[in-house]
């Protein structure tokens, strides 16, 4: 069945988008939903609006609605605040739920800000803490009776190489471990089963495959038998249990909404609920035979066509996200320069051009289309121009 759903978003002329796992596009409806919020709800409405126009509900609505796309049950998953200040959350709670332990186990391929927000989590607390990230395919070997939580970027950013989540977390609650992860390359890129995985917690941004927009709220899914255990290290008044009681005490909500924190973003949730739209119907293993058609496809036209670029994902369609990576040592000007002629992917340092494959809004014409115009861009070394040469602070 096809998963193609050009007419839903708004695609430049001459454009082909390969970037949708960085930043996904306009969802149509979007706009209009916007300025609703704005001219009718806010215009109109002023503070009713949180009433009069369901503003306090749409976090948890929106919740509901990511939640089918990742395998979790209604009322498990809390929207709002950003990815970095989730994954802030989740680990501050599983380290709380292993008091014994002392290590963090990740990998050398998370996402930086994972890490970052894992070390300064631990400086915070100043209690011997210990960050290991041991090689991504080293991961499970790694995982000991030390290990207090487990912390993963189910699909890595750089390369799309993808964790088997079932076994790793299995491993972790084999050796006693509380298990994170980061959903924000999987979230309407891949089938994902966090409920049937076991996993205490998922944390995802919704900017990305989910085409919420620049700034999009995160979410954040809890277990639901281990939410009432859970003392939140950011206790927001909106996570409380009743937040207009306004008890000077902190009571926390009796489900995954403790973990909210502060005032929902509604502007943005009102165009991530109109950019969901698009997944209505979507069967998640239709996408991704879809998505592995795309970029085996990908790879095979670039391999032919550009002998340049070195693989840098796995081969193997069965291990690897919904985005597909090429080393080049001059990889940052030859994205600029096909940027410049219309395909769109990204750069990430030291010498990856990524590619991303979303087939709601792309299909096999424009992935050949697109490497035609790699091709012409390595074979004329169209890179070497000067102003290809200068980065810009967004690669």
């Amino acid at each position: 069945m096809s998963v193609l759903r050009k007419e839903m978003f708004e695609l430049p002329e001459g454009v082909i988008y390969l970037d949708g796992n960085s930043l996904g596009p306009l969802p149509k409806g979007a706009v209009q939903r916007a300025a609703r919020v704005i001219e009718t709800e806010w215009g109109g409405e002023l503070i009713r609006a949180w009433n009069s126009a369901g503003w306090m509900e749409l976090p948890r609505r929106v919740g509901d609605r990511i939640a089918g796309l990742i395998g979790a049950p209604a009322g498990s998953v809390a929207t709002g605040d950003t990815l970095s200040i989730k994954v802030y959350q989740a680990l501050a709670a599983a380290l709380k739920m292993r008091p014994e332990r002392r290590v963090i186990l990740s990998d050398s391929g998370n996402f930086p800000s994972d890490l970052y927000m894992a070390d300064g989590l631990m400086r915070t607390i100043d209690k011997g803490y210990e960050l290991r990230s041991p090689a991504p395919e080293d991961v499970a070997e790694a995982i000991t009776e030390e290990v207090a939580v487990v912390m993963l970027t189910h699909v890595d950013y750089r390369s799309g190489r993808l964790h088997d989540m079932a076994a790793i977390t299995a491993r972790a609650h084999e050796m006693g471990a509380v298990m994170v992860w980061d959903l924000a390359h999987s979230a309407g890129a891949v089938p994902v089963d966090i409920a049937g995985s076991g996993a205490e917690f998922a944390v995802g941004c919704s900017y990305k495959y989910l085409n919420g927009g620049p700034g999009a709220p995160a979410f954040i899914y809890v277990r639901p038998d281990v939410v009432e255990g859970i003392q939140p290290a950011l206790s927001g008044w909106l996570g409380h249990e009743a937040p207009f009681a306004m008890e000077l005490g902190y009571r926390p909500a009796m489900s995954t909404e403790r973990m909210r924190v502060g005032t929902p973003p509604i502007l943005q949730l009102a165009v991530l609920d109109v950019a969901l739209d698009a997944w209505e119907g979507v069967d998640m293993g239709d996408l991704r035979a879809a998505s592995q058609a795309l970029s085996e496809r990908f790879i095979a036209e670039v391999e032919a066509r550009c002998p340049a670029l070195e693989l840098a994902s796995p081969r193997d369609k069965h291990a690897r996200g919904s985005q597909v990576s090429f080393g080049f040592a001059q990889g940052y000007a030859a994205m600029q320069a096909l940027i410049d002629r219309g395909v769109i992917g990204d750069f990430r340092a030291p010498n990856i051009m990524r590619f991303g494959f979303t087939p709601l809004f792309i299909d096999e014409a424009d992935v050949v289309a697109a490497v035609g115009i790699l091709a012409e861009v390595l074979d004329g070394e169209l890179w070497r121009a000067a102003k290809y040469q200068t980065r810009s602070r967004v690669t």
